[in-house]
Order: C-alpha cells, then structure tokens, then sequence
C-alpha cells in the first residue's frame, strides 16, 4: 500500500481541507464559468433477477409493483436527489443543474444504472451524477430488500467529467 501525506490524494492536494487541515468550502469565485458533464453508474444486484422476471411481491392486500414502475419510480428519485446534492453533501456547492438524466435497465441478475448531471458554472457536477445513481440504487433497494435481504449496491463510479479547467477525464474500462 502506497503512503501518502495528509492533505493528499497521493497525486495531488486535497481541494477542501484548508493550509491548517480543517475541512472547507473550495472558493470558485473566480473560476470561469463553463459546460460541465459528469456520468456515473453503479448496479444493483438482486440475487435471482433475470431479464422478464417479475417485480418483488407487494405488500400484503396490495398489488404488487411492477418492474416499469419501480424503474421510473428510481429515475425519479435519482433526479430529485441530484437537485438536492448540496443538501446531502456538506461541502458541495448548491448549483442550478442544466439536465440530469437517470436510466435504469434490468440486466442478468441486476439494476444497471447510470446518471449524467450537467451545469453551466463554476463547478463540476461530479457528486451530483454520483448522487443521482445512489438515490436511484436506494430506490430499487428499497423495493426489492424485503423480498431479497442479498440486495447490494454495487460499484458507484465516475465514469465520465468535462468542462472547466482540466478538461475532458475518462475512466479507462476494466
């Protein structure tokens, strides 16, 4: 394991902890004001889910909820959670979002999802894409958990950011 420094990512300095150590807003005051993109994604596995299976069953004397349902019910939540990013994130800066998109698709065994928040601004939108996949994940978890306690969250990466001054960042595939 590689050591670093506090205050280091062990490639560069930390943007919000201040000279003394103490956690801190980052000043962007003076940062140009630019299109910034950011995509993440993450999955939800759900031991036993296959394309076409059914949805989790309801709750006792209700209908149970449908695939469709909860997905767009997910979308939903992921981006009403990006909205709310600076709200959950102590340290984030409160940002008048252009477009955050949020899909969700059943795979073998799992909910893939992907989130892309987008802003013109003095900021990236990074924790505001990360946000919108968790939100959406604790979404589907919530739905399926009771019916499937091995529900997991699995992998919530960024995968894409642009704009600003460093540029356009992917992360290489595995």
């Amino acid at each position: 394991m590689r050591e670093t420094q506090p205050g280091t990512t062990g490639g560069g300095e930390l943007t919000h902890v201040d000279a003394r150590g103490r956690a801190h807003m980052v000043d962007v005051s003076a940062k140009p004001w630019t299109n910034r993109l950011a995509l993440a994604r993450c999955r939800v596995v759900v031991p036993g889910l296959a394309a076409g299976a059914p949805a989790p069953a309801g709750v006792a004397g209700e209908e149970p909820i449908t695939w469709p349902e909860l997905l767009a019910t997910a979308r939903l939540a992921g981006i009403q959670a990006a909205k709310r990013t600076s709200d959950l994130i102590p340290l984030c800066h409160q940002l008048t979002s252009s477009k955050v998109d949020v899909s969700l698709a059943i795979g073998e065994g799992c909910v893939e999802i992907e989130g892309t928040a987008q802003v013109v601004g003095p900021t990236g939108v990074e924790m505001e894409a990360l946000t919108a996949c968790a939100a959406a994940a604790l979404t589907v978890v919530a739905a399926t958990q009771p019916a499937d306690p091995d529900v997991a969250i699995e992998d919530l990466t960024l995968w894409h950011k642009s704009g600003g001054k460093s540029g356009t960042w992917e992360r290489a595939a595995d």
